[in-house]
């Protein structure tokens, strides 16, 4: 037995020997596969990317039918969005539930600031199935009034419960406060007043406006073959009519320039913290410099070894967690450094975070520092484009922001190219210093004195309707 056992450990001993060490494998950068566009002659943009990996099928499609959408009516996007699955003209919603739960298949209709989307995951032996139910919901929903009714119930709960929380509601107030009267400032989630007043009119006429083939692409990755998807697509999605009105570009009009430094202070008076975002106005997605830009706030604020977080969490204890993030739109954009203190902490905590921000940018980061976000930023990126859903998901988010495989076959190398000189030039263009906005979430009467040594308060209570 002995005899066997160190033959066995020699024999894996030889093997360990041969193969190249971990300096001497290098993997490949991170492409993207190849994949299928064309366009039916109604307008609707179709990707194909075939993915034999898995018996799997996922499907993501996007329109131009976002909150910026809705005019005085916040929060009809969202519902909207919802209520396509309420029923259509083949299937109620209990039949649908019914059909996808049964095999195991996923169906997901939401709204964003900008578009709304349905994303779809099943099993390739049932696409036969299920992309009939997907296209119903698309194109034929019936936005029945009873479930609408549920629905909107629902949503008025959970506008109520959404402001015991600061974190669930900050970002719509900051929204509303950076971008003004801008549609970019337009709440996803509406308000009570707002949602209270919708009947199931208001979903189909916003439906009506805003649902269209034109402006809208449709995503399929996984295990399939493109021409007999190709053939599917262009039946069931080719007689789906354009509404015949040019939608208007409304995210198009400018952006008001922040003037000055401001401070928003919403008042929850039982509020045991103070929950804070402080920046101003970020960037498009569509920016050249948006590589660069992430690898740099990967450093300020971006992972849990951040500055903000060692400093503000680590160093400090004056919370438990600090990030920073740009959130990029297509015409605009926000940066905003987040995170949350006790009330008796909230002057040291505000300005901690104002001395980091100083601090990057009179000093920068080393080559070393530098060499870190890079090794993170690259390790992070393939990750996200793994499955199918996350694929299928990518070809709809290049539709959108109108980039191609370029940004992400070129990813690494982007990421490999940028300097310390650089990054310096991007932490002056592109992070905040002055004019900066301030939107603080706690009680008054403990905060407001702190808060006007940063500049003129604006004071909202939170209970009041909306943002």
């Amino acid at each position: 037995m002995n005899r066997i056992t160190n033959y066995i450990l020699s024999t894996i001993a030889l093997i360990i020997t041969a193969l190249p060490s971990s300096a001497q494998i290098k993997q490949a950068p991170f492409k993207v596969p190849a994949y299928e566009k064309f366009t039916l002659s109604n307008g609707l943009t179709v990707y194909l990317m075939e993915q034999h990996e898995v018996p799997v099928i996922s499907v993501s499609a996007i329109l131009p039918a976002g909150a910026i959408y809705d005019g005085s009516s916040s929060g009809l996007a969202s519902l909207t969005a919802s209520g396509l699955q309420y029923g259509t003209k083949s299937y109620s919603k209990t039949k649908i539930e019914e059909e996808l739960d049964f095999i195991g298949a996923s169906l997901n209709t939401f709204a964003s600031k900008e578009s709304a989307g349905l994303s779809s995951k099943f099993a390739s032996k049932d696409a036969g199935k299920v992309l009939p139910i997907l296209k119903e919901v698309l194109i034929d929903p019936i936005f029945d009034k009873d479930e609408f009714e549920k629905e909107r119930k629902r949503v008025l709960t959970s506008l109520d419960q959404a402001k015991q929380s600061p974190r669930n509601v900050i970002a719509s107030y900051w929204d509303k406060f950076v971008y003004g009267d801008h549609v970019y400032g337009n709440p996803l989630t509406g308000s009570p007043a707002t949602v209270g007043k919708f009947t199931v009119e208001d979903l189909k006429n916003f439906y009506s406006s805003n649902y269209s083939p034109k402006g809208a692409a449709i995503a399929i990755a996984g295990d399939f073959n493109s021409k007999e998807m190709r053939t599917r697509i262009e039946s069931l999605f080719g007689a789906w009519k354009n509404n015949g009105t040019a939608q208007a570009n409304l995210a198009a009009q400018n952006v008001p320039a922040i003037p000055s430094a401001r401070i928003l202070l919403v008042n929850k008076e039982d509020a045991r913290e103070t929950t804070f975002l402080i920046g101003g106005l970020g960037i498009r997605r569509d920016n050249p410099d948006f590589v660069a830009i992430d690898v740099v706030n990967t450093v300020f604020g971006g992972r849990f070894t951040s500055w903000l977080n060692d400093e503000l969490r680590v160093n400090s204890g004056l919370t438990y967690g600090a990030n920073s993030r740009f959130t990029p739109l297509k015409n605009s954009g926000t940066f905003a450094i987040s995170t949350f203190t006790a009330n008796k902490t909230t002057e040291a905590t505000i300005d901690k975070a104002l001395q980091v921000l100083d601090s990057l940018h009179k000093k920068g980061f080393s080559d070393k520092t530098l060499a870190s976000a890079k090794n993170y930023v690259k390790g992070q990126f393939p990750p996200r484009y793994e499955t199918a859903g996350q694929l299928a998901g990518l070809l709809t988010q290049m539709f959108w922001y109108g980039f191609d495989e370029s940004f992400i076959n070129n990813f690494e190398k982007n990421v490999d190219g940028l300097t310390a000189a650089k990054s310096k030039e991007i932490i002056n263009k592109y992070f905040p210093k002055d004019k900066l906005q301030f939107v603080v979430i706690g009680k008054s009467e403990e905060i407001k004195k702190i808060t006007e040594k940063y500049g003129p308060v604006v004071t909202k209570e939170i209970k009041a309707d909306g943002f």
